[in-house]
């Protein structure tokens, strides 16, 4: 798939960019758990366009600039009224 193809509300989506950005980690707390978890923002993109791809945790030791990663079983939302592409509970994110 390609970032050009995705849509809110995807799912199941997979595919391949390389890392152009990646903000800060910052702190925030599960509004279901009350834990504290790391966030960071990542911009990826691909020949057709870019995204916005969320951060959490160990992700974000794993992932530099410049690095292609894999998204598998990702889901695509609207934050802000901009997509963005999430890893989620059951997706997974791998370096190439």
């Amino acid at each position: 798939m390609k970032i050009k193809d995705l849509r809110n509300g995807m799912s199941k989506v997979t595919l391949v960019a390389k890392v152009l950005e990646i903000s800060e980690p910052r702190n925030v707390v599960s509004r279901f758990s009350g834990r504290p978890l790391r966030v960071a923002d990542a911009i990826i993109g691909d020949e057709t366009g870019t995204i916005k791809l969320s951060l959490w945790n160990e992700q974000i030791d794993q992932v530099n600039v410049n690095d292609t990663i894999k998204i598998e079983n990702g889901y695509v939302n609207s934050f802000r009224g901009k997509l963005q592409l999430n890893v989620g509970r059951y997706g997974k994110l791998h370096v190439l």
